[in-house]
Order: structure tokens, then sequence, then C-alpha cells
């Protein structure tokens, strides 16, 4: 079975999932579990980073997509950094950069939510 884990840390009012292995059919129900607790405790300032992930599935992309409207309809947004170029490539493949903010770090990804934090003060 392949290897899968999720860290779950909190910058500020920000949720950091950090991903960690193989993300795919059989590990994708340990993510939606750590998105489904993000919700559950009202947080929807979400950056996923993908450092430590060296494989993702159509289910993990799945897992993506069908927590985004929730998260977005609170007010939130989900940001992804730290992509590989191997995982990278899959999500440019099905033109995920057109739903979703891609950071190279996690910082510039965290800075984003602060910044417009600071705007709406």
């Amino acid at each position: 079975m392949s290897e899968f884990t999720v860290g779950i840390r909190q910058r500020d009012a920000i949720s950091v999932l950090d991903l960690r292995g193989y993300l795919d059919a059989h590990t994708a129900p340990e993510l939606e579990k750590a998105f489904q607790k993000q919700l559950e405790e009202d947080r929807y300032n979400i950056v996923v980073n993908f450092a430590e992930l060296s494989y993702i599935s159509s289910a993990g992309l799945g897992v993506l997509m069908q927590f985004i409207e929730d998260v977005r309809r609170n007010e939130g947004d989900i940001k992804l950094s730290n992509m590989s170029s191997r995982v990278y490539n899959v999500f440019d493949l099905l033109g995920f950069p057109m739903l979703y903010e891609i950071f190279e770090q996690e910082d510039e990804a965290v800075n984003k939510f602060l910044n417009k934090s600071e705007n709406l003060s």
C-alpha cells in the first residue's frame, strides 16, 4: 500500500496541510479527512504544501476540487505551494493554474492571505 501522510500546522489564521508520499485513490480519504477537519473548525484559509509529495493521481486532484467550493463560499481559499515539476505538470495539464493560485514557496502563499486580510481592514 502507498505511504501518505498529511500534517496540519497553523500559521496565524491559516492552516497549512503538509502532504508527504503518494496521493492516490487508496490514500485520498486521508486528505479528505484533513480538509473536512478544517471546515468543521471554520478554517477556510488553507495552504497545501506539496514539498514532500512525490506523486498525485486524479483521485488526489478530485479531493481538491471537492472542497474548493465550500471553502470559497465561506470567503476562504485553497492556495498551493512547493510543487515539484513532476507534480506541477499534472496540475498544469489539467488546467488547475486557472483555478488555484500556485506559489513556489509556502511563505508566498501565506503572505497572500495575510496581505488580503490587511487590505480588508
